[in-house]
């Protein structure tokens, strides 16, 4: 049987604990020296993502996605999704106590089943942060509108979105500590728009009784009458609503303490989420004044329509400027994680042209990721081009994020089966934790079929066949480049398996 990843690493897990500078010798026994500016406590860890899983990009980019699809009892795919994800969580803790740096699925996924999937794995996982960035940044673009009173066209929500990705980069290409104060403006945001709106609605608003969580005004008209596939197609919409808590990851090796730090912030980030979101959901639901009319189409901004009938028209425009806030912090630190996942692939010769895009500027900021990311992000915008793409986007982003969520999940659970991974870190969860892996991957594969099952109803009428099918298409490709690159350039083989990285900078492929 091959060496013990534990017992390997257990001179690596000791350098943890000494003084300040306990991170960086940590880091080099990991293969590495810091290059990237360590400045976060576990609230700015906490803060990035909270910032990424976002409730205000979380609910109500999908809000009125899923009444139409379900109804109102389409808020039941909300716990249901979190629970599932609470199991990635439990599986992410372990690795990211034992291993904490960025890029984690690529560098875990190589030290667990070796280099060729952890490269693998981290190909899928970097363009599945990538196309977050697009979702996050097309789910923004009508709140612009909404801004300034205009009429949103499908070339003109692409172009505004093309816009807040490079005001994305520009801002990360500053450094951690600009990048951390605008999410801070941006939780801010969060807290106003999200905690004391949906408490407000709920407390003070309500236009209904709570039975309305048990109807779906007609809602599984659109998938032939039956309420179980109008539920599934919720839960897909709803799976987009708990993804980005390892944003926390993708930071590790700027914060502080990172091994005991980083697991902590991911249960903060999606539990906190978690609880904001369903405590808006039904908020949302029962506060406004004609829900069957967003089950019929006829609103496709519920959440506003909601405020704006409680609180008056005067709070329109404050509304939009708050919830635009959350959306754009949202939208940078999605791509100060992305830029921070490509440094770590390339800093390791193992992304095309990674001698570019390994680059970091003098602030300490990846800017080779930050330009390949915005360049990769903003490229699949182009599925908005010819028709409107909310529901497309969310469903193309959900299903790329939940693939890699898939291939750590499996790779944890298979190395622990072998007894080549006994947890090492400060969080050890023994026979439970070989539990919770397994319904890891059960939840994890189910979401990803779930997701990617094309589905009409999710897109606008008459839109095109590849909005259909985008979810599908999406990760085919993603896995299909990934598979040729990987048999032609051989990029695995610059890796030295499942030991430490190499320190050293290979040439680019």
């Amino acid at each position: 049987m091959r060496e013990s990843v534990a017992a390997r690493d257990e001179d690596v897990g000791r350098a943890a604990d000494g003084p300040q500078d306990a991170d960086a010798s940590r880091l080099q026994a990991l293969g590495y020296r810091q290059e990237l500016r360590r400045s976060l406590g576990v609230l700015g860890n906490i803060s990035m993502g909270f910032a990424v899983v976002s409730p205000v990009v979380a609910l109500y980019a999908v809000s009125m996605v899923g009444t139409t699809v379900a109804g109102p009892m389409w808020v039941w795919a909300l716990p249901l999704v979190l629970a599932g994800q609470c199991l990635v969580v439990s599986v992410y803790a372990e690795l990211s106590a034992q291993w904490p740096l960025a890029g984690g699925p690529y560098q875990w996924g190589r030290r667990l089943l070796g280099p060729a999937f952890g490269w693998l794995g981290g190909w899928v996982w970097q363009f599945a942060v990538m196309f977050g960035n697009t979702t996050v940044a097309y789910l923004a673009a009508p709140w612009v509108y909404a801004l300034f009173g205009a009429t949103p066209t499908p070339a003109g929500l692409v172009a505004v979105a093309v816009g807040i990705l490079l005001a994305g980069a520009l801002v990360n290409a500053y450094g951690i500590t600009i990048l951390r104060r605008f999410v801070s403006l941006g939780i801010a945001a969060e807290a106003l728009a999200s905690v004391g709106v949906g408490l407000a609605l709920l407390l003070f608003f309500r236009e209904h009784d709570f039975v309305l969580f048990t109807r779906t005004l007609g809602a599984e008209s659109l998938s032939g009458g039956s309420t179980a596939l109008g539920f599934l197609a919720a839960v897909a919409v709803a799976g987009w609503a708990f993804i980005g808590f390892d944003a926390c990851v993708s930071t590790a090796e700027e914060t502080k303490d990172a091994g005991r730090q980083v697991p902590r912030a991911m249960w903060w980030a999606l539990l906190s989420v978690g609880a904001v979101v369903i405590l808006n959901a039904m908020a949302v639901a029962l506060a406004h004044p004609r829900p069957a009319d967003v089950v019929a189409g006829q609103d496709l901004d519920p959440v506003t329509t909601a405020v704006v009938h409680a609180f008056g028209g005067w709070s329109d425009k404050p509304f939009v400027v708050v919830v635009l806030i959350g959306f754009l912090a949202c939208a940078v630190a999605s791509q100060g994680g992305s830029a921070r996942g490509l440094f770590s692939l390339s800093r390791d010769g193992a992304f095309p042209f990674s001698r570019h895009v390994r680059k970091v500027n003098r602030r300490q900021a990846p800017l080779g990721g930050l330009v390949a990311s915005t360049l990769v992000s903003g490229s699949a915008l182009a599925l908005g081009l010819d028709a409107t793409a909310i529901g497309t986007l969310i469903a193309f982003g959900t299903a790329a994020t939940y693939l890699p969520f898939l291939l750590v999940s499996l790779a944890a659970l298979i190395a622990r089966l072998r007894g080549t991974w006994v947890p090492s870190g400060h969080i050890r969860l023994g026979a439970k934790g070989t539990v919770l892996n397994v319904l890891a991957v059960l939840w994890t594969a189910f979401e990803v079929v779930n997701v990617c099952w094309p589905r009409a109803i999710l897109a606008p009428p008459g839109a095109p066949w590849y909005q259909v099918w985008a979810a599908l298409l999406g990760t085919a490709v993603v896995l299909g480049t990934g598979v040729l690159y990987l048999l032609v350039k051989r990029p695995h083989d610059r890796l030295r398996g499942t030991g430490p990285a190499p320190a050293a900078q290979p040439a680019a492929p």
